[in-house]
């Protein structure tokens, strides 16, 4: 990638405040983009206090009213968005049986409602312009079954198809929608799952039998800077003749 790719050009990233959302507005930053960084952490304007050309943004995605807000104070206040990356995210575990509505619609909340109120939101600046990428960040779990995960697979699986049905709706306008779909990544969310799961990493690349899960062929865990390295791949110009593509970053644990 070069290394001013996206000089002159504003970014527009939720989930930012950590993890994989950190880093794609880093690396978005660092190719050149001013980037607008939202998170439903208040504390996101100190997560980047001090750094040119990122400007903080406190947005819950799961309030559509807000969402709009948010786009339309970024696109007066630092200009129209040519790049979104949806990256918020969420993950409740637990058998279907035990799971509680409120964790069942909260995950949709985040995980799918966001997809869609900010897509929605951002695309109605986009398509006057007749220009735009827009990336959502799902997971592999998207696309293959999880125990103990049924709501964020199906959370992510239904942002997976509404982005990819986005771009179709969107292409006539010139606008590109993609999906990154992470595996296995070292971020706060991962290692939550490796305190309750009590294992850490080494079950998850040595795979698990029991639960259905092969391992990581790779033997790594991905870095956040892996998936946003994608995430950046699918929102530039390099990547001007694919939309409606999903893009695996898991060390090839799904064998796709």
């Amino acid at each position: 990638m070069e290394q001013q790719e996206f000089a002159g050009k504003i970014a527009f990233v939720t989930g930012a405040a950590q993890g994989i959302g950190a880093a794609v507005t880093h690396a978005l930053r660092n190719a050149g983009a001013t980037v607008v960084a939202t998170d439903r952490n208040p504390r996101i304007a100190e997560a980047y206090a001090g750094i040119d050309g990122v400007t903080a943004i406190p947005c819950d995605v799961t309030d559509s009213a807000r969402v709009d807000e948010v786009v339309a104070q970024a696109e007066d206040a630092v200009g129209p968005i040519d790049v979104l990356a949806n990256v918020a995210g969420v993950l409740a575990k637990g058998p279907v049986e035990s799971y509680s509505d409120s964790d069942w619609r909260f995950t949709f909340a985040v995980n799918t409602d966001g997809v869609f109120h900010v897509s929605r939101a951002v695309a109605r600046h986009m398509v006057p312009r007749a220009r735009g990428s827009i990336v959502t960040v799902s997971s592999n779990a998207s696309g293959v079954p999880r125990r103990g995960m049924a709501a964020y697979a199906a959370s992510k699986a239904a942002a997976t198809m509404f982005t990819k049905s986005l771009g179709l709706e969107l292409a006539d306008h010139g606008i590109r929608c993609n999906v990154v779909c992470p595996g296995s990544t070292d971020t706060p969310m991962q290692r939550t799952m490796w305190e309750q799961d009590g294992g850490g990493p080494d079950p998850i690349l040595k795979g698990d039998p029991e639960n259905y899960r092969v391992g990581i062929p790779l033997r790594r865990i991905a870095d956040p800077s892996d998936v946003a390295d994608a995430v950046l791949y699918l929102a530039s110009d390099r990547a001007r003749q694919v939309t409606m593509q999903e893009l695996y970053v898991d060390g090839g644990a799904t064998l796709k």
